[in-house]
């Protein structure tokens, strides 16, 4: 039976939360520069299970923070805020809710989707330990009754280490949720917290007693342990993990260049949005007269597929027109767009976008997020 490492942490905000979890995945990767540390000879796979503290607004690495979450209300509510290195929609996160990491290997015979289900297990086998039946399902979710409890993401470095990440909802505040997200449902006014109550569910709701997300922490463990016939040693952080943590927090999920990353520039006027088998995709365009100066596609995606990037990258410096547009999609995606929809469709995503030309970039209508990606009155 093999042996992994435990961690638990308690109330971490949300640049330092982060940063740990990629300072673990360090030990497991080919190269983290200066903060390797050869891992001892049978460097053990670790399972974190931690809360943030109340409260975090997180996005995923390919979402438009702004977008996403309303800075003005978290500033308001003293809400923090970062960008995952994990896919995946917008959450809120904090002492009702568990995060749980993985940082391992990533074996070279599975793929991404084989590999986030694999761990989906363990929080699957924790919450039977409560009597909750939970089912993977989508692209990156665990359900209740076809309610949403939990949101996953996994991130696979080029060094060949592996991050899962999940979060439990123990328990959640709908109405700050509400507050602080920009979710299609708060435009529902009264209705609001409704709409979202029968999208997603939590283990206080399914047990029928209020608990948080420390409450839960060891049946997730066991579940764990029990799903991957593993056995799990508390342990704790290494002297390099310490030490990457820091440089990570105040250098990326501290800053502004890593939580706006994937927003558009600022003198960005278009945007528009399309439908695909993959969820919700967001086309922004940054123009100077009928010339595209960048173009950046967003949605709660775990990677942007290869042939979406290349069409992304080849818009840069091309005329707004359809001949040309159609051409660049064709030589970008030969095989498909890599999210279920045909080339045509990613072009008359950047004509439309391009047509309303209007400021500020920030979308009218948010994509919503990790719980409740879409709701209709």
């Amino acid at each position: 039976m093999q042996t992994w490492r435990l961690l638990t942490h308690v109330g971490v905000g949300a640049a330092a939360g982060l940063a740990l979890d990629e300072a673990m995945l360090a030990g497991y990767s080919r190269d983290a520069g200066e903060f390797h540390q050869p891992p001892p000879k049978q460097w053990p796979p670790t399972l974190r299970l931690y809360t943030y503290r109340s409260h975090c607004a997180l996005v995923g690495r390919y979402q438009h923070l702004e977008a996403e979450v309303d800075l003005d209300a978290c500033r308001r509510t003293g809400t923090g805020w970062s960008r995952r290195p994990t896919g995946g929609g917008a959450i809120v996160m904090g002492a009702g809710q568990l995060g749980v990491a993985v940082a391992t290997r990533a074996p070279a015979e599975q793929n991404p989707r084989a590999l986030l289900g694999r761990y989906a297990e363990g929080i699957v086998a924790g919450l039977a330990e409560l009597g909750i039946e939970a089912a993977f399902a989508g692209k990156n979710d665990l359900t209740v009754g076809g309610r949403k409890i939990a949101g996953l993401g996994l991130y696979l470095d080029p060094g060949g280490g592996l991050l899962f990440h999940s979060s439990i909802l123990a328990d959640l505040d709908i109405r700050f949720m509400l507050e602080v997200l920009n979710i299609p449902a708060a435009k529902l006014g009264d209705k609001a917290v409704a709409v979202v109550g029968e999208r997603i569910t939590t283990v206080t709701r399914e047990t029928g007693r209020t608990v948080d997300g420390i409450d839960i922490r060891d049946v997730i463990a066991t579940g764990f342990a029990k799903a991957l016939g593993i056995e799990l040693q508390p342990g704790a952080t290494t002297e390099a993990e310490d030490a990457r943590a820091a440089v990570l927090e105040a250098e990326r999920y501290g800053s502004d260049a890593w939580c706006l990353e994937h927003s558009p520039q600022p003198d960005a006027t278009a945007t528009s949005v399309f439908k695909t088998p993959e969820g919700l995709v967001r086309c922004y365009l940054a123009l100077h007269g009928p010339t595209i100066k960048s173009a950046l596609f967003t949605g709660d995606f775990n990677a942007v597929p290869e042939p979406l990037a290349r069409f992304e990258a080849s818009l840069r410096w091309a005329r707004l027109e359809e001949a040309t547009l159609e051409k660049l999609a064709a030589s970008s995606c030969p095989d498909g767009t890599g999210l279920g929809v045909p080339p045509s469709d990613l072009v008359k995503a950047v004509l439309a976008a391009g047509e309303r030309a209007v400021a500020p970039a920030a979308p009218v209508r948010p994509s919503g997020s990790c719980y409740f990606p879409e709701a209709q009155a």
